[in-house]
């Protein structure tokens, strides 16, 4: 899209950026000075046409915010406006934009030099078709705020259920919504996340098949934004977002994907620079980094309180993972080799550029928390190895129940327990290499930088809850994990079978027990994480939905820790 010619509005991005393989739709910079729009516009029967994926914002800081929708009719000029009341009688910013289908008719205006600490209200309309869209809520923040409150979310596969858990966040007192990526699930209609549960629930992936090319990854994001929950949340809450896997293929790395075959799919670049332009169009970010727009890790400061930084943990460096099954001979496991592999020292999570800026943005920074927003465990989750060969298969559950009377007994010193046994529990080794557990070297370089200051660390992408107190090699706490449970995509409760609650909590107790550092873990249920931040404390406060199944469904609160 373009401004218009008579335009004074300071656009300082106005062409697709490409960086490398990788295709980034621009935000269109407006400045304080902007306001070429006639006002009084008599918006009366007007109605919703063509805003049919709603409104959203991202990015808010204490001077700027991002605003977003997508107009469905090309070369159609879109007023915008935003004030301070509901009215509209107090606009502080406003202007013309004309729809392209170069970005798909999606409008991205990055508002700058605002007021700090305003409620915001902002829409957009079309005078020649007499078109409307609902009214968004938005913010700047505080310069020097006293606390802040962040929900937390991930993995929202839109036909594994409905989306109860974004209606509760929009009606939460939640100042601003993170989503820690898997916005969408690329998995073919009746793929991943169907089950015969949800099949009455017409949530089946569109376009059919699994999505690849530009026009795919764009109509998923258009389905997933007609939700009226989605809706809803964007227009109440203003987001602050990172991408995982999912935005391209299950389990991506910087070269390639666990679900993508070049043979039969195509080449892995090529589909990459159709799922980040998609991704951009759709989820706009602040740029950082003049040289390099594609980069999505970034800082958002919240006054002296908080330091969110999100990072890229997925697409730009990570190394391809390890894969477990690999070190099984004929002889049986071959440790040696494995820990070679993961200790490598040139295999790498963030790279080396993006490892550097995260150590300069938390020892340059002054405030209280430094807060990470990234996609994965942070936490090691190291379990018996004897119980991850076992895990699906018939003699797991008795595995597990002798593996957790043997720790309880080493824990109460029990003098009978054999060596054997003491190496049975004592033999252990990470279950998910996708997570930080797969890259050691990158995790514990980041620990030695930290000096002496502590982080906060936010996961999603596992579909469970979990809480993790950081340690580094030597011992040393470095901090705490609170990693949120999933919109809708299933968790550990898929793998266990068709078991009751029961054996459900029994299952959770057992790895709280095995895992060293583990504190608290769900296993089961849908929800997002609630984060309050104060000079005082951090308190995190797990948030499930009792159905995903039906629309009617209830909150609670299933678990709560505060750290400080």
């Amino acid at each position: 899209m373009k401004p218009t010619q008579q335009s004074r509005r300071n656009f300082l991005k106005t062409t697709m950026w490409a960086a490398g393989a990788i295709i980034i739709a621009p935000n269109f910079i407006s400045c304080n000075d902007d306001d070429d729009t006639p006002s009084g516009i008599n918006s009366s029967g007007f109605t919703n046409k063509n805003f049919n994926e709603g409104l959203a914002s991202f990015d808010p800081t204490s001077s700027s915010v991002i605003i977003w929708t997508r107009y469905n009719r090309p070369n159609a000029e879109v007023i915008w406006e935003v004030a301070t009341a509901q009215d509209f009688k107090t606009i502080v910013r406003t202007g013309k934009i004309t729809t392209e289908t170069t970005r798909d008719l999606t409008i991205s205006i990055e508002l700058t030099e605002l007021d700090a600490d305003q409620k915001l209200y902002y829409r957009f309309m079309n005078v020649q078709d007499e078109a409307i869209s609902v009214i968004g809520e938005t913010l700047t923040l505080p310069v020097n705020p006293s606390s802040v409150k962040l929900a937390v979310c991930s993995c929202s596969n839109y036909q594994a259920g409905y989306f109860n858990v974004y209606d509760a966040m929009a009606t939460s007192d939640a100042q601003v919504i993170v989503h820690l990526g898997d916005y969408i699930y690329e998995y073919e209609a009746g793929g991943y996340g169907s089950t015969p549960q949800n099949a009455s629930l017409n949530r089946q992936h569109i376009p059919s098949g699994e999505i690849l090319s530009l026009e795919d990854y764009r109509t998923r994001y258009k389905q997933y934004r007609s939700d009226v929950s989605l809706q809803l949340a964007h227009q109440k809450k203003p987001f602050i977002c990172v991408w995982d896997d999912h935005e391209i293929a299950n389990d991506t790395y910087k070269d390639g994907a666990e679900n993508h075959t070049p043979a039969t799919e195509g080449n892995f670049e090529v589909r990459k620079q159709h799922a980040l332009q998609a991704y951009s169009e759709f989820i706009p970010f602040s740029r950082q980094d003049e040289n390099n727009n594609s980069l999505i890790y970034r800082t958002i400061k919240i006054g002296s309180l908080v330091n969110l930084i999100m990072l890229d943990t997925r697409v730009i460096a990570r190394d391809k993972q390890l894969n477990i099954t690999d070190y099984y001979t004929s002889s049986g496991f071959d440790g040696v080799a494995f820990q070679t592999a993961l200790t490598n020292p040139s295999r790498t999570l963030m790279g080396t550029t993006q490892r550097n800026w995260l150590i300069n943005e938390i020892s340059g920074s002054s405030a209280k928390w430094q807060v990470l927003g990234q996609q994965i465990l942070m936490g090691k989750m190291y379990i018996p190895a004897e119980l991850l060969l076992a895990f699906g298969q018939p003699g797991f559950a008795t595995i597990l129940q002798q593996l957790v009377t043997i720790k309880v007994r080493m824990a109460n010193n029990d003098p009978t327990v054999t060596a054997q046994e003491r190496a049975r529990v004592q033999t252990v080794i990470p279950y998910n290499l996708d997570a930080w557990d797969g890259y050691p070297v990158d995790r514990e370089i980041l620990y030695g930088a930290l000096n002496g200051k502590k982080i906060i660390t936010l996961a999603g992408d596992t579909h469970n809850a979990w809480h993790n107190v950081l340690r580094a090699q030597d011992g040393t706490e470095v901090g705490v994990e609170f990693a949120t449970s999933s919109v809708t995509s299933p968790g550990f409760e898929t793998y266990l079978g068709n078991v009751d609650a029961a054996t459900i909590a029994a299952f959770q107790q057992s790895l709280l027990l095995l895992v060293d550092g583990l504190k608290y873990f769900d296993a089961a249920r849908r929800g997002y994480l609630m984060a309050t931040f104060t000079q005082a404390d951090v308190k995190s406060e797990w948030v499930f939905v009792n159905s995903i199944l039906s629309q009617s469904y209830a909150t609670e609160i299933g678990h709560s820790v505060t750290y400080s």
